[in-house]
């Protein structure tokens, strides 16, 4: 969504006689690239789903404390990244899964998913990319997935543009190694 457009759609979502229609415009902006970065983080599609029902619902509940400090796209993401965290960890003492068995998990969440259509190559680079450590995979996801800059990364994460860079590079030379060791 362009700049000029989002600022329109905010002062339409600060209006209570537009607000309603504005967040159904959001819904239907940003709903594809919300899904396919909480797909990303959760590696299942009935949990993308839910995932991306509870940023909305959050959004919705939460659109008068948005201040536009930061973009709408870059409130939408943090929302999504903090509800995905949230669930991971819940998931994760639900099953009792040990952090160090976290990517296994996963990779067993991404496998045993009837809508993940990928080949063998894109099983493996999940794989690459799970073995990341957290902070570092969502970095990796953020800026090769989903192209995001960096600056906007930095508004999501609160990180410096400097260390997501660093993780970013060291993500990439990890994925490197990870496929150069099993050839």
């Amino acid at each position: 969504m362009q700049q000029h457009n989002e600022e329109e759609l905010v002062e339409r979502l600060r209006n209570p006689e537009t607000q309603r229609d504005a967040f159904t415009q959001v819904v239907a902006a940003y709903s594809d690239s919300l899904y396919w970065h909480i797909r990303k983080m959760v590696m299942n599609h009935e949990d993308a789903n839910d995932m991306l029902q509870n940023t909305f619902m959050k959004a919705w509940m939460n659109l008068d404390n948005f201040r536009g400090d930061s973009k709408l796209t870059t409130w939408m993401y943090k929302i999504a990244v903090n509800e995905c965290i949230t669930f991971l960890n819940k998931q994760r003492n639900m099953n009792n899964v040990p952090i160090d068995d976290a990517d296994a998990y996963l990779l067993q969440t991404l496998k045993a998913d009837e809508y993940f259509d990928g080949d063998e190559l894109d099983l493996k680079l999940q794989k690459a990319i799970l073995s990341l450590p957290d902070k570092q995979r969502l970095v990796f996801t953020m800026k090769y997935n989903d192209d995001m800059k960096y600056e906007d990364i930095s508004a999501i994460l609160g990180t410096s543009v400097g260390a997501l860079k660093a993780s970013y590079h060291h993500a990439v030379k990890k994925i490197e190694a990870f496929f150069a060791d099993d050839v």
